[in-house]
């Protein structure tokens, strides 16, 4: 019964554009190049900086693929699209961001879209991005540490999916994304197993920064999901919530690709001490620093070794940590055959390097008869 849901569910979600906006043909030199199917126009056939690729997925469907190249780039976005387009239409956007943002981008039709075989479906969208992931790895050397998963309405989906297993991803940037499935479709509080794309329960698994932008006149999915993923992610960057906006017109609005910049540039920046940083602040945790600045707040000494105790006035040293206190401990040699007396109560002493004697150390002593001063 909840397969029969899921694939009616499936019907509701995926609209791939119909015809497909391109097909793909081997070159004579054996690449894969990119010839237009309708009114639009198709990637430019001779873009250096653009490789089709043809992907074999574990669920033996063949997934088209563009791979946009920039020299200047030091991290990776992979595109994952809404339910109603297709690379051909999208191309000109990848270039877009491409060039803005600074980055190498990997878009890619689910199966059953574009020039991909199969049908859609959830199942597909997942073994799809997963065989997109590892051709990266493969093919171009790219490592989750420096990529960035994008995912815009039901692509969402997928990269929640993905994202959720990567515990060093750099960054997930979720675009009109959604919380479910079901809940695209009417309100509801709980989970069912029919229910399709539980982004609701895969946020709170991701442990990279999460970009939520969203309209907020979005008459498709309401910006309640956005404003719901960006709440229970566990590490949520400043959302962008663009006034006015629908469900697919925000990449015309100016602080799109502004807010994206910024997001792209700190991530470039973010080393690994600043993530765990981070993550120790989400925590609650204090930091190396301010647990050694903690010690010597109390005074104690770092030193470890085994004290022996005064022999005149045996109380125990530090009740905290059981070291000598800082500001009690004099390693100075006193006058042989000094024999001063303690007047303060002093919780250790200090050793006479020419009579083999431990003497009490509080305060200054001088002289022979053991006055104190101080």
């Amino acid at each position: 019964m909840g397969c029969m849901l899921s694939q009616l569910a499936a019907k509701f979600a995926f609209f791939p554009p119909s015809p497909p906006t391109y097909q793909v043909k081997k070159g004579d030199n054996g690449k894969l190049t990119v010839v237009s199917s309708s009114s639009m126009p198709a990637p430019v056939a001779d873009d250096p900086s653009l490789d089709v690729l043809l992907i074999d997925t574990k669920r033996g469907n063949k997934i088209v693929a563009f791979y946009l190249k920039n020299p200047y780039a030091r991290l990776t976005v992979l595109y994952s699209h809404g339910n109603a387009a297709d690379l051909g239409q999208l191309y000109d956007l990848f270039v877009q961001l491409k060039v803005n943002l600074r980055v190498n981008l990997m878009g890619y039709d689910y199966s059953g879209y574009g020039a991909s075989t199969g049908k859609p479906s959830e199942s597909n969208t997942y073994a799809d991005i997963e065989a997109v992931y590892q051709c990266l790895q493969t093919e171009y050397g790219i490592s989750q540490e420096d990529l960035i998963l994008y995912g815009q309405s039901v692509g969402s989906g997928p990269t929640l999916h993905l994202a959720a297993k990567l515990p060093r991803l750099r960054g997930v940037v979720l675009h009109s994304g959604i919380l479910s499935g079901l809940r695209v479709l009417c309100h509801v509080k709980f989970n069912f197993c029919f229910d399709i794309y539980q982004n609701i329960k895969k946020i709170q698994k991701v442990k990279c920064p999460v970009l939520v932008i969203h309209g907020t006149e979005d008459d498709v999915v309401n910006w309640l999901h956005g404003n719901g993923l960006w709440k229970m992610a566990r590490e949520p960057y400043e959302p962008l919530w663009i006034k006015g906006g629908g469900h697919c017109n925000l990449e015309l609005y100016p602080d799109y690709i502004l807010h994206l910049c910024k997001f792209i540039y700190e991530m470039e920046n973010t080393t690994t001490a600043i993530r765990l940083k981070r993550i120790r602040q989400s925590l609650s945790l204090p930091t190396r620093s301010n647990t050694n600045s903690s010690a010597q707040g109390d005074g104690c000494c770092k030193i470890k070794i085994c004290q022996p105790k005064c022999l005149k006035c045996p109380k125990p040293r530090c009740g905290k940590c059981f070291r000598l206190r800082k500001s009690l401990c004099c390693w100075k040699p006193c006058n042989c055959c000094w024999k001063p007396e303690c007047r303060l109560s002093c919780c250790c002493c200090c050793f006479c390097f020419k009579c083999s004697e431990w003497r009490c150390c509080v305060g200054i002593h001088k002289g022979i008869n053991g006055k104190q001063e101080g």
